[in-house]
C-alpha cells in the first residue's frame, strides 16, 4: 500500500514553456485508462485498479454521474457502491494518479449524461448546459456538495487527483444543434475555482476539431485537450489543440481502444494492431493519454440504455472491446498495450492479477408469477397510488424516472368499427393492451407509424406499458428529454381523457410462497406473437461460495432482469433477437450465499413458457457478445431493427 504523505510543497502545475505537467518541480506524464467505478461493484474495485496498475499506467480517468448519486432530489448516497471517495483512495492505495472528470455534464454513455431525470420534474422545458435558470440551480447546488468533497482529495492537498474537468464535449454540442454559452462555462470555471481553490488544475474535452468543437468548448483559464480515435500522425491530430493551445502539454483525454454497441447492430470492435501501434507512436511523440475505454465496466440494470445518439437504437452493453472485458478479464488487446507501454515506462514488479472465476449454474425453471396489470401493488412503493389526470402526464412529472409506467384509460364509448389510436407522443415503446390482451406496440423510432386499428366497448380497460429506454445522453436530444407519453392519446378525432397512472418498477417486486402456487397464464394477441407483459420468477440452487456468471436469456424475447436475495440487484436489459450482446453478467456480489437467490424476469413481449418444460433461463460461464438468437420472432425482429419495417398490430 503507498499513501502519499502530505508535503508542504506538494504540486501539480501546467508548464506552458516547456509544453509539459510538472509534479513537485519534476517533468511529468501520464498514461491513463478510463475506470468507471458506477459500472462497477466496490467489491470489484481494487481487482480492476491493480490490473490497470499492473499495465503500466500511472493514472486512471473517472468520471462521477450525478445522477448516480442523487437520483431523487436532495437524497445524496455516497455509500457502498456509489463510495466516491473510497474509490479515489483505493485508486491512491494502488499508486495511481485520478484525472477527475466531475461533469455536471459527463455523457460517459450513460444515462441523461449524468443528469438527474427529476430536473425534468421541476420544468420539463429545461435548457441542459446553459444558464437557464432551472438548470443552473441545480448544478450550484449540486457542485457545492461535489467540490468540497474532492478538495482535499487534490493532489496538492495529499490526494490522488491531479486534474478536474468542469464540462465535457461541450463544443459538439453545438454540433448537434446545441447551444455555446460561453457564459455558461465561465460559470462553471469560476465555480470550480471558488470551491477547488486557484491552484487546482481544471480542464476540457472536446473534439478534434477547431470549429465548433473547440472554439464552444474552451475557455480562458481552463486547460483544453481533445479526444481522437487512433492514428498514425500524431501532429496532425494534435493540431487542433495546438490550435487553441499553442504551448503546454499535448494530451489525449479520450483515446479509443474500442468502441460501444447498439441494440440491433454488430458488436463493435477496433483492430488490436492498429490500437497498439497508434499508441506507440502517440507515447513516442511525448503526449498524455487517456485510453478509453480501458475498463470494460458493465451496464448494470436501467443503466443500460441511454439512446446515443436519439436515432440510434440504445446500447446493449458497455464491453468497448476494451483492453478488459466487462468481467474485468485480460485481454489480448491489454497484453499488447502492456507491452507498448513497458517501452516508455518500467511497468511495476507485480503479477497481472488472475482472471475472476466463472461458474455455469445450468438451468432454472421459471414461475409465471402474474401480468404486470395482476402485480401492479406489488410493482412500486407502499402506499404508492396512480396518478390521475385529465390527459396523459410524462413520467418524471410523477416521479417514476426509470423504467417502465402503465398508462390506463376506461373507454368511455363502444367502438365497434376499426378506429385508428394514435400514441403519436410515446417515449420510447408502447405495449397496448385492451383487457390486458396486447393489440399493438408503439415504437418512438417509428415516427410515420405510431398508430394502430382497434374495436372496443364502452367499460373495458386500455393500457398502454410504456418502456423508457433510457434518457438520450448526447446531443441537443438532451433537451426536451421527458418520458413516457408526452401528447394526447386519440382514437379517431376523439381526443381519450381521464387517465390513471401507475409507476412499475420490477425492482420492488419480491417473491413469496404464493408466487411460486400460482397457475395462472398471460394474456396472448390474437396471433399468438406477443403476450401481456408479465413477471416470471425461478430460484438459483443454494450457493456455498457464489461466483461470477452469465445469464444465457436466449429462449426468451425482450425485458429486464433481477437478482433477489437480502437485496435487489438490476442486472441488465436482455433483448437476444435483436442482440449483439445476449449473456447478462452477474457479478459474484450480486448472489448472495447460502440463501435462495431469486431470478426475476420482467418480459414485454414473448416468454418461452406456453409449456413449462421451456420455461427456463440458464446460466453459464462465458460471454456471448456477438450474436443474435433466431427463434420464431427473428424474422419480425431483424425487420424492425432494421429500420425496414411495415407498421402492424397483433390481430
Amino acid at each position: 500500500m503507498i499513501i502519499h504523505a502530505l508535503k508542504a510543497n506538494r504540486t501539480f502545475t501546467i508548464d506552458y514553456d516547456n509544453d509539459m505537467f510538472r509534479m513537485d518541480g519534476k517533468p511529468f506524464r501520464y498514461i491513463s485508462g478510463s475506470i468507471h467505478y458506477s459500472r462497477i461493484p466496490s467489491y470489484y474495485w481494487k481487482d480492476r485498479l491493480q490490473k490497470m496498475k499492473a499495465a503500466g499506467l500511472n493514472a486512471v480517468q473517472v468520471y462521477v454521474p450525478w445522477n448516480f448519486h442523487e437520483m431523487e432530489e436532495n437524497e445524496l448516497n455516497f455509500e457502498g457502491d456509489k463510495d466516491l471517495v473510497g474509490f479515489i483512495k483505493q485508486a491512491q492505495e494502488v499508486d495511481l494518479f485520478v484525472v477527475l472528470r466531475a461533469g455536471p455534464y459527463i455523457c460517459g454513455e450513460w444515462d441523461f449524461g449524468g443528469f438527474p431525470p427529476y430536473i425534468l420534474a421541476k420544468n420539463p422545458n429545461t435548457i441542459f448546459r446553459t444558464m437557464d435558470s432551472t438548470y443552473i440551480k441545480y448544478v450550484d447546488k449540486w457542485l457545492d456538495v461535489l467540490y468540497p468533497m474532492l478538495k482535499p482529495l487534490l493532489y496538492i492537498n495529499g490526494g490522488p487527483v491531479l486534474m478536474v474537468q468542469i464540462e465535457n464535449e461541450y463544443g459538439s454540442y453545438k454540433v448537434t444543434g446545441g447551444y455555446c454559452d460561453h457564459d455558461y462555462m465561465r460559470h462553471l470555471r469560476n465555480k470550480a475555482f471558488s470551491l477547488l481553490g486557484k491552484e487546482a488544475v481544471i480542464f476540457t474535452t472536446d473534439g478534434d476539431r477547431d470549429s465548433p468543437e473547440l472554439r464552444c468548448g474552451t475557455i480562458e483559464g481552463v486547460y483544453a485537450t481533445i479526444d481522437f480515435h487512433p492514428t498514425l500522425d500524431p501532429k496532425k491530430a494534435f493540431q487542433p489543440q495546438r490550435d487553441w493551445e499553442p504551448k503546454g502539454p499535448l494530451v489525449n483525454s479520450e483515446f479509443y481502444t474500442g468502441w460501444l454497441d447498439h441494440w440491433g447492430f454488430k458488436h463493435s470492435t477496433t483492430g488490436l494492431d492498429i490500437v497498439a501501434k497508434s499508441l506507440d507512436v502517440l507515447l513516442a511523440y511525448g503526449a498524455n493519454i487517456n485510453m478509453y475505454m480501458f475498463e470494460g465496466g458493465t451496464n448494470f440494470g436501467y443503466w443500460n440504455g441511454a439512446n446515443y445518439p436519439a436515432f440510434l437504437p440504445v446500447p446493449t452493453s458497455y464491453d468497448y472491446d476494451g483492453p478488459l472485458t466487462e468481467a474485468g478479464d485480460v485481454t489480448d488487446k491489454y497484453l499488447a498495450l502492456r507491452q507498448v507501454i513497458s517501452k516508455y515506462v518500467k511497468t511495476p514488479p507485480m503479477p497481472i492479477p488472475a482472471n475472476t472465476p466463472k461458474m455455469a449454474y445450468g438451468k432454472i425453471e421459471m414461475k409465471f408469477a402474474g401480468t404486470v396489470q395482476d402485480l401492479l401493488d406489488k410493482l412500486r412503493k407502499p402506499n404508492q397510488k396512480p396518478v390521475t389526470a385529465t390527459y396523459p402526464v410524462y413520467m418524471q412529472a410523477f416521479g417514476q424516472y426509470q423504467g417502465y409506467a402503465l398508462y390506463r384509460h376506461i373507454f368511455k364509448q363502444d367502438y365497434p368499427t376499426a378506429q385508428n389510436l394514435s400514441v403519436v407522443g410515446i417515449r420510447d415503446r408502447g405495449y397496448v393492451m385492451i383487457d390486458q390482451v396486447p393489440v399493438g406496440l408503439v415504437i418512438r423510432e417509428r415516427i410515420h407509424n405510431l398508430s394502430l386499428s382497434i374495436t372496443a366497448k364502452k367499460g373495458q380497460t386500455l393500457d398502454i406499458l410504456v418502456e423508457n429506454q433510457g434518457h438520450i445522453n448526447f446531443g441537443s436530444g438532451i433537451n426536451n428529454n421527458t418520458k413516457g407519453i408526452i401528447q394526447n392519446v386519440t382514437i379517431g378525432t376523439t381526443i381519450l381523457t381521464d387517465w390513471e397512472m401507475y409507476p412499475v418498477s420490477p425492482e420492488l417486486f419480491e417473491p413469496s410462497t404464493d408466487t411460486f402456487k400460482s397457475t395462472g397464464t398471460p394474456y396472448y394477441s390474437k396471433d399468438g406473437r406477443f403476450m401481456s407483459p408479465s413477471i416470471y420468477v425461478g430460484q438459483m440452487p443454494t450457493l456455498t461460495d457464489p461466483q461470477d456468471t452469465y445469464l444465457d436469456p436466449t429462449t426468451w424475447s425482450k425485458g429486464q432482469t433481477i437478482i433477489r436475495s437480502n437485496m435487489a440487484y438490476n442486472i441488465g436489459r436482455y433483448w437476444p433477437i435483436a442482440g449483439p450482446q445476449i449473456r447478462l453478467f452477474v457479478p459474484k456480489p450480486y448472489l448472495a450465499p447460502n440463501t435462495v437467490n431469486n431470478v426475476i424476469m420482467f418480459e414485454l413481449e414473448m416468454a418461452p413458457c406456453k409449456t413449462q418444460a421451456g420455461c427456463t433461463v440458464e446460466f453459464k460461464d462465458k460471454p456471448l457478445i456477438n450474436a443474435t438468437a433466431h427463434g420464431p420472432y427473428h424474422k419480425y425482429m431483424s425487420q424492425e431493427i432494421g429500420y425496414k419495417y411495415n407498421w402492424h398490430s397483433f390481430h
